[in-house]
């Protein structure tokens, strides 16, 4: 006898189609198997004979058959592999965005604009008197003739500069961001699966930045021995390699990357969750992972130092609680004058969400 199965109530999932949620837990295994459409298959199978997802009308043969005709998966013809298209890596950008920041968009806290009138953004209402060193495409000239004609006369009709009224538009703010992700080894020691929670948090914070922000910047670093870019597409394959965490080579690669930015507001996010443990001395790498080796530590305050020189504010997320750890980020936020944040991984979007919103109105200098 199969007997009953109790599950939470959700009302959106009474409209959902047995396609559909099934869509969503492939998506989410996706970000467990680093992008392997193949391996996420596989344990999708097995949860289905677990808790009997599909049924007499709908298998998981329909699903596949689906996926492929949706666009979600092609089929390679020379070893029958599966693999995801542009379009599903798009999708779980956007389902990464709905997953850590859906609660928090509907706040209307942080718009991502000031107070302070200048160019581009939103007209505003209010007018002023024309200034010298005002531009001529921000004349209302409705309101400006019309002070010509009650100063004047319409028989007389001129124009003066004491008729010329200015509209406003509130400036909104451009920020290049470069977002540092720790890929070491330490991100899945312990049992504890910290890569797959910092690849969700770069998949929203790209989609919500290319969907919102269009005019800003986003770039991608990954830092373990070695410090290199990744395309926004390639995030959902990132995987833990055997290094050691190189953060010196990561802020240097981010310090290359936002000189070349002709935004005036910079800024990186760097997630990580273990101690800088390794330094490349000409081709050499210097490595020592037990403690915090001051050879290591000061190249890493040092960058620190030239960035709060550059105006290029640090904001750290760690996702760890050893104490002398959590000293030397203290000590490096506090060389930078940046922020850091001490977050659990369940907690780990919101706190980016809100610090990367929230600083869009502080970063006028």
């Amino acid at each position: 006898m199969k007997g009953f199965q109790f599950t939470h109530f959700h009302p959106d999932d009474q409209q959902k189609t047995t396609f559909e949620k099934l869509l969503d837990l492939f998506m989410q295994l996706l970000n467990y198997t680093n992008g392997d459409a193949g391996e996420a298959l596989n344990w999708l199978t097995q949860l289905d004979k677990k808790y009997q997802l599909t049924n007499e009308d709908y298998g998981m043969g329909d699903f596949i058959d689906d996926l492929k005709q949706k666009g979600y998966i092609d089929e390679q013809q020379q070893n029958g592999e599966f693999r995801i298209t542009p379009k599903t890596e798009q999708s779980i950008r956007k389902r990464s965005l709905d997953e850590i920041f859906g609660k928090l968009r509907k706040s209307r806290s942080g718009d991502h604009q000031t107070f302070k009138p200048g160019a581009g953004g939103d007209i505003n209402p209010e007018t002023r008197p024309f200034q010298f060193g005002d531009q001529l495409e921000q004349i209302d000239f409705v309101s400006s003739i019309r002070n010509a004609q009650i100063h004047h006369g319409i028989d007389s009709f001129r124009m003066h500069e004491d008729d010329l009224e200015i509209r406003e538009t509130d400036y909104k703010t451009q920020t290049s961001t470069v977002l540092m992700i720790d890929i070491s080894h330490s991100m899945i020691l312990y049992g504890e699966d910290r890569i797959t929670p910092a690849k969700k948090v770069a998949m929203a914070l790209s989609e919500l930045i290319t969907t919102k922000y269009p005019k800003d910047t986003l770039d991608i670093v990954v830092f373990g021995n070695d410090a290199w870019p990744v395309e926004i597409k390639d995030i959902p394959y990132l995987q833990v390699g055997p290094y050691h965490t190189n953060t010196v080579a990561g802020l240097e690669l981010a310090m290359d990357i936002l000189r070349r930015r002709k935004n005036p507001n910079k800024q990186i996010f760097m997630i990580t969750d273990g101690k800088p443990t390794c330094l490349k001395i000409g081709g050499k790498y210097y490595k020592n992972s037990f403690g915090l080796d001051r050879k290591i530590t000061n190249r890493c305050l040092n960058l620190a130092a030239q960035c709060k020189k550059l105006k290029l504010p640090i904001t750290t997320f760690m996702i760890a609680s050893d104490p002398y750890l959590q000293r030397f980020v203290s000590e490096f936020t506090e060389t930078n004058q940046g922020k850091a944040f001490f977050a659990s991984l369940d907690k780990l979007g919101a706190f980016i969400f809100r610090d990367f919103e929230s600083g869009k109105n502080k970063v006028l200098r």
